[in-house]
């Protein structure tokens, strides 16, 4: 006997198991792609699932509205979590084949993009070229041939490079979550926070923890961005 909670979680599962059959993934770079088919999804706890399913659900509404989706990954310093959630987001999109998409990060204050962070997308099969030498540099991020790069720089979420209206604000960090109540112009306000590998550094495990998170944080998004293509 299952109640209507597993109920649902297996539709979805045999859902996603049909649609990862007919699915004709989009190039990205060889390294990634491997990256890609390595995750496992299975290995996310329902808990976690019945929290991702909300924002996969406001991407559902949008794809069958032919409606533009914009998503701002927020957390406190822009540095980490919130930049590899976006640079995770839009290339997740690309690969599942979701158009009209755009994927953005900020803080509650601007620093600077960490180079682990930095360096632990490159490991993972990214282009990344440093555009500038500022205390905040402008980093350009390609996860295909031929895709327009992500640029990536520490800004705060409201800053004039993001969005103004009409996107979902996904607060990746609990400190955001519970300091930013309120985003002006989001039509969705979704808290998905991870664990902040800034916890590692100058640490012997920092190089594994920030690749540890990546890969969380990879492995939750392509569920995202798979539910999010399903039948109603």
């Amino acid at each position: 006997m299952v109640n209507g909670k597993t109920t649902c979680f297996l539709r979805d599962e045999v859902k996603l198991w049909a649609y990862k059959k007919v699915m004709k993934a989009e190039e990205v770079f060889p390294k990634i792609e491997q990256t890609i088919q390595s995750l496992d999804i299975d290995q996310i706890s329902d808990n976690r699932k019945g929290l991702l399913n909300s924002l996969a659900t406001y991407m559902n509404r949008k794809i069958a509205g032919n409606e533009a989706i914009a998503l701002n990954f927020i957390c406190t310093h822009n540095s980490r979590r919130s930049h590899l959630s976006q640079v995770w987001a839009q290339t997740l999109a690309h690969y599942v084949g979701i158009k009209n998409i755009n994927c953005y990060s900020g803080g509650t204050e601007a620093t600077a993009l960490f180079p682990m962070a930095a360096e632990t997308l490159k490991n993972m099969g990214f282009e990344i070229d440093q555009l500038s030498e500022t205390g905040n540099p402008v980093y350009s991020i390609k996860y295909a041939p031929n895709s327009h790069p992500i640029i990536g720089f520490s800004k705060t979420f409201d800053d004039p490079f993001n969005p103004k209206a009409n996107f979902a604000a996904i607060m990746t960090c609990s400190s955001a979550d519970k300091g930013c109540p309120y985003v002006g112009g989001a039509d969705g306000r979704f808290p998905i926070t991870f664990e902040d590998p800034k916890a590692f550094d100058d640490t012997p495990q920092q190089k594994e923890k920030y690749h540890e998170r990546s890969l969380e944080i990879a492995t939750e998004l392509l569920y995202v961005m798979e539910k999010a293509l399903l039948p109603s």
